[in-house]
């Protein structure tokens, strides 16, 4: 399956999911939620992936996990927070990069409208 069919299941499962909660719920509950909706599509998933760091050939457990990893291919990064800024942008940047992926989404949950809260991240070619 490629990145842009795996991104269409994923909003896909994000606007179901939001359809039915709305905004004002805890992080934790919509990535919990949307990890059940995408597994419900068909797609392979884990959560909490952690995510080392590498200097000088060095391999450093930092702390940094992604959220949800797709198929070992594409990051979600699950935000609810009243609105996105650089910091959450530049979060899934570096995990992208760290991680070798090249498609990303970035979801702000609390939002009126889901379209509102999406970034679509893209690196290099898909």
């Amino acid at each position: 399956m490629h990145e842009n069919e795996i991104g269409t299941l994923i909003l896909d499962a994000a606007f179901k999911l939001h359809k039915e909660l709305g905004p004002g719920l805890l992080e934790s509950t919509y990535e919990a939620c949307l990890a059940y909706e995408c597994i419900q599509n068909g797609l392979q998933i884990e959560t909490q992936v952690p995510l080392p760091v590498v200097y000088k050939r060095v391999k450093l457990d930092c702390g940094y996990r992604i959220d949800i990893l797709v198929f070992k291919r594409v990051i979600i990064e699950v935000k609810s927070v009243e609105k996105l800024n650089e910091v959450h942008l530049a979060q899934v940047l570096t995990y992208m990069k760290l991680s070798g992926c090249k498609l990303g989404y970035l979801l702000n949950f609390n939002v009126k409208q889901l379209k509102e809260g999406i970034k679509r991240i893209v690196l290099g070619n898909l």
